[in-house]
């Protein structure tokens, strides 16, 4: 059980801290930061269903003793960055257009 807070606290600093708008956003002027921001934050909302579907499917895994608390963790972990990579690279995209 202590493995298992562990994981969704862990978890939770993680989509708190790939939830963050500034970051991305701070490496260009400050003229055009809100419009980064703005970019990056619909980025999110793009992928929203996508997350969502990944975490519901995790869930169904590890309740049906598919996946442990470890391996719910890792493939958490490597979700995050795989997609926060994804994103930036999308921000990165959009923002040469700009």
């Amino acid at each position: 059980m202590t493995v298992l807070a562990l994981a969704f606290i862990l978890l939770g600093a993680s989509w708190g801290i790939a939830w963050a708008a500034d970051p991305p956003c701070d490496k260009y002027p400050i003229v055009i930061q809100t419009k980064c921001e703005a970019i990056w934050k619909s980025l999110y909302q793009e992928d929203g269903p996508v997350i969502a579907q990944f975490g519901l499917d995790q869930q169904k895994r590890r309740e049906e003793g598919k996946i442990n608390a470890e391996q719910h963790l890792g493939e958490n972990m490597a979700f995050i960055k795989q997609s926060t990579e994804k994103r930036l690279a999308r921000l990165k995209e959009r923002m040469a257009k700009e």
